[in-house]
Parts: C-alpha cells; structure tokens; sequence
C-alpha cells in the first residue's frame, strides 16, 4: 500500500504510489495536540499552528507562502486535533519539489515575529469568540467536557481567551523543542511522485534533526460514575443537543463494531435517528451521530438542532432508538445495508491523492498498526447483528450517558426527566 524509510534520526517518511493521478498530496504529521496541555498552555498547539503560516527566512510573510503554493494552483492547510498537529499540501504533480520545500520551510523555519504573535493572538481569541456565538459549535465543546471532564481532553482546541492571551512566543518555542521531535513526526505523500526523491530531500532538509524524547499525555481516566447534564441558557431560535458517551480507543479490536454500530444509529439520512426524528417525526433538521477515536479513549455522540419546544421530545427518541439497539438484534438486511456504506465510502475516499497520504500517516504517528484497506474491509464485514446489540448493551446504558443543551431553557427538569435521572 505504501513504502516507509526511518531516518537515523527516528523521523517516518511513508510515500504511496498512484502513478494513474496528475497530483501529489504531502502532510507533516506530528503527534502532539490539545491534550499534552497543560491548563496553563491551553490552546498552545493550534496557536503554533496558525504562526507557521507567519514567515520564514525565505518567505517572510504569509503572503509570500500562501502565493507561492496559490501561484501553483496547490492548496496549503493545517488542523489541530486532540493529538496530532498536520500541516499538508496538495499541487499538481510537476511542482512537488516546490510545495514541499515550502512546507518543510514553514515546519522548521517559520520565525514566530513578536508583532505577528500578537496579530494571530487577537484573530484565535476572535475564532474563540464566533464559537461561543455559534451554539451549534459550542454544544460538541460542552459534550466533550461532559465525557472527559477536568482532562485535557474535554478541553476546547482553541484554549481560552485567558490562556490564550497569555501564551508568548518564548511558551511556543519552549514548546515546539520539547514536543515536535522527529520520532513523533511522520512526512506521508500520495500521488505521482518518485520515492527515493523524495527520501533525499527529505534526508537532505531534516536529516540533521536531533533526536528528542517523544511527547507525553496524560492518561484518561475511566468513565466517572452517573450520567452528567449541562444546559446553557442562550436565546436562541433553534436548540442544539448533543447526548454522549465514552466509546473505544483508536487501537480497540471492537472499534469496527462500533463503525458499523453508528451507522446504524446516525449515519445518513436512511439511519434510524434521521427517519426517526426527521423523517417521521418532524423534530428536526438535522439529526445523526458520529464516533472519535484517541489512543486510550474515545466516544460516541447523538446531535440534533430541534426547535426549543421540542428539545425534550427528541432527547426522548433518541433515548429510545438507544434503548432499541440494546434490546433487540438490528436485522441482517439493515447490517448489511451499513456494511456497504462504509465500505462504500471507504473505497471512494482513496480516490483522492490527501486521503493516501492520511490513511497510513494517521494511522503511524500514534504508533499504531498500520491496516491495509482490505483489512479494514474485510473487519467491517465480519461485523454480526449480536456483535452490534453486545457493544449497545455495553454503551448504551442510561447511567453511561450525559446530555449538552443550548437554547432558551430555564430549567434543567424536562432534560433530566428525558434523560432518565
């Protein structure tokens, strides 16, 4: 599926040969996010993030960066996650050499300018302030802190305008020396390019890179004991829910269960959550649920944006569709049905050059086994009604569950009641 090098100084180099595509898409994967924080350092990993677009030496302004991969026709992005930082690129293929220069420049160059720190200070706490006005944003950042709560991990990405505000350039590159190491580092490519080219420029710009200890988190405790509730008065025309879950790590054997398990549930509008309460029902727009996966936890997670009216309501459905799942094997035909959609999408996701180079860089830099396509098609379909109904039984229990609300509620009794506690 693709080819890896280890470089003497620990740093992981996968390339992934589609020779038939007249592009190349390239990601710096390092294994450190929100959660190897401390309170103090909140958001520190996304604001480094937003500062390696700031400059070089040879490029000294973003906009000498975005121009030059824009000028190819490329796009040039980055995300912070919970544990892994990427910063990628996508261009058509003759300019690969280019858009990777420019990418290892921004990676081990970038000048971290007082002034330019202070400027992309007032733009994150800006992108802090448009996600507390935007509930449908806000509510998963309140489920995350219900599931993890007083952990790194139910933390918001982003940090706080109070930690954000008082991180400082000397914090960042504190940061970056002990946390971005060439052994939590992975580079991956996918497209038309060739390997050992690939290798040298990569030997030749980051070669020299000292080795370092490898960052570390803090482990996630187990599930706390009763459900949690949080509901935040806004007013608001529409409500937004989220009831949520701890759910299975990244490595867990059952987590192709659980794939299986949510589609079921919430994925796509022929779901039972979106005939349900859409279809049927007429409660909301959007409705559905999706799963996240850390290298010792994960979770699960129900999203509905109702009229406040019938908030209540839909908690309730959702509360029996669970209770369904538990109680009584999904028919074949059904399992069937989400064992090709997953499948399906599987399968047209590698169409694309960037979702290569992510699939075994992303399965690499949190140190796990690297899965083929194929096994992970063959796993999906080994998935049994009885597999599915166990996990339910497991997870769905009421004592398990813990509800995020957004609205203009003055009372916590409907939701409680909804909620079973």
């Amino acid at each position: 599926m693709y080819r890896k090098v280890t470089l003497g100084n620990g740093l992981r180099i996968l390339t992934t040969s589609m020779p038939h595509t007249r592009s190349v898409a390239m990601g710096i994967y390092t294994a450190v996010g929100s959660r190897y924080e401390s309170p103090p350092q909140s958001g520190i990993s996304h604001f480094i993030e937003h500062m390696l677009f700031k400059g070089t030496a040879r490029r000294p302004t973003a906009q000498h960066i975005a121009e030059e991969i824009e000028g190819l026709g490329g796009v040039l992005n980055a995300w912070t996650s919970d544990e892994v930082t990427v910063y990628w690129a996508k261009v058509a293929d003759q300019h690969l050499p280019i858009a990777l220069d420019v990418l290892l420049d921004m990676f081990h160059h970038s000048k971290f300018e007082p002034e330019e720190v202070e400027k992309e200070r007032q733009v994150i706490i800006q992108e802090i302030c448009r996600e507390m006005d935007t509930p449908e944003a806000r509510v998963h950042n309140l489920i995350k802190a219900l599931i993890w709560p007083d952990h790194p991990v139910g933390s918001d990405t982003a940090g706080t305008r109070t930690s954000v505000s008082a991180i400082g350039r000397r914090d960042m590159l504190d940061y970056i020396g002990h946390n971005y190491t060439p052994g939590s580092t992975v580079i991956s490519l996918a497209g038309k390019l060739n390997h050992q080219h690939i290798v040298e420029q990569l030997d030749a710009s980051l070669g020299a890179w000292q080795p370092a200890e490898k960052p570390r988190f803090a482990p996630a405790a187990e599930a706390p004991c009763g459900p949690r509730l949080q509901v935040e008065p806004k007013e608001t025309e529409q409500a937004h829910l989220c009831v949520g879950m701890r759910g299975l790590s990244a490595s867990d054997p059952e987590r192709f269960k659980l794939r299986i398990l949510n589609t079921v549930l919430g994925e796509g509008m022929s779901s039972r959550l979106f005939l349900e309460i859409r279809e049927k029902r007429g409660l909301a727009y959007s409705v559905g649920s999706y799963t996240s996966h850390l290298r010792d936890t994960g979770a699960m997670v129900l999203y509905a944006g109702v009229p406040p009216n019938k908030a209540t309501a839909t908690v309730k459905a959702m509360m029996e569709q669970l209770d369904l799942l538990r109680s009584s094997l999904v028919p074949e035909p059904e399992i069937k049905k989400a064992k090709e959609y997953t499948k399906g999408h599987l399968l047209l996701r590698m169409e694309d050059t960037f979702s290569n180079a992510d699939w075994g860089a992303g399965q690499e830099v949190t140190d796990r086994k690297v899965l083929s396509l194929n096994q992970v098609l063959a796993m999906v379909d080994a998935v049994t009604p009885q597999d599915v109904q166990l996990l339910a039984q497991r997870m769905f229990s009421p004592e398990k569950l813990s509800l995020a609300a957004i609205g203009p509620f003055k009372s916590e009794r409907g939701f409680r009641s909804a909620l079973r506690l």
